[in-house]
């Protein structure tokens, strides 16, 4: 008996859960088809550009290495 009140339970946390969770959703602003794209070209770019100034970190320290073991 306790275990199909604990089951209705559960269904009904879940249940109201989900039902939060749309409410939630639907307040969102989400961006336009133009805002994407121009944030995840911006976000693209920043990402290459970081790449390439790691691997020159990267070099400059492999190079440094290399002159005191040497």
């Amino acid at each position: 008996m306790a275990k199909a009140v604990s089951q209705k339970k559960r269904e009904g946390a879940v249940m109201r859960y989900l039902k939060e969770v749309r409410a939630e959703m639907s307040k969102v602003t989400w961006p336009t088809r133009e805002e994407a794209i121009r944030l995840t070209l911006i976000v693209l770019a920043v990402t290459i550009l970081m790449a390439f100034f790691l691997g020159g970190v990267d070099w400059v320290f492999d190079q440094l290495f290399r002159l005191i073991i040497s």
